[in-house]
């Protein structure tokens, strides 16, 4: 089973959870994978995932994107799962921090608040180091206008790292990895 947890101001719809979801599919493995809306409020969004980490037979993957990747680390070493890193945004409060506000979803179109109550959230799921880096794959490219690939370099040390150079904060070349993604995760 592969968790997808979408980036902040993102959603399902993303071209990231529509590929990978339909990589799936035509395996048919459709019910393999899980992607909701994320709420803004990082408990609820926690709960929310908690909730179908709970619900699933066995572990499951997750597979992060940007604050997607924040949360996925979070988990992981909270349940013991295996992640997918996608252009983490490993250091989530002061980066969100300065985009306390009104938002709007880039897919949806939905407004929604950040608040610094919900960034102090956030630095209660700071993780200082990751304990089992064998369970982790960081997918990270070097032109991400938005986060410093080279933190999440350090901050994955010891893990399997895909390091490409150019590309962006979308992760341009994830097309290219989705068979490796559903291998990670232990799907056939």
């Amino acid at each position: 089973m592969i968790l997808f947890l979408h980036g902040f101001r993102s959603s399902p719809a993303s071209w990231k959870a529509r590929a990978l979801r339909d990589c799936l599919a035509g395996r048919g493995l459709e019910d393999a994978f899980w992607c909701e809306q994320l709420p803004a409020s990082p408990q609820e969004a926690i709960a929310l995932i908690e909730d179908r980490i709970a619900a699933c037979p066995t572990l499951p993957t997750l597979v992060g994107s940007s604050l997607g990747g924040f949360y996925a680390t979070w988990l992981a070493e909270r349940h013991g799962c295996k992640a997918v890193l996608v252009n983490p945004a490993v250091l989530a409060p002061p980066l969100l921090a300065q985009y306390v506000g009104t938002h709007k979803n880039l897919h949806t179109g939905a407004r929604f608040e950040l608040t610094p109550a919900h960034v102090n959230d956030l630095r209660t799921l700071e993780v200082a180091a990751i304990s089992h880096p064998e369970r982790y794959w960081l997918l990270a490219e070097t032109g991400d206008e938005v986060l410093d690939y080279r933190v999440a370099v350090a901050r994955y040390a010891g893990a399997r790292q895909t390091i490409l150079e150019g590309g962006g904060h979308g992760f341009t070349r994830w097309k290219n990895y989705l068979a490796e993604i559903a291998a990670f995760a232990g799907l056939p």
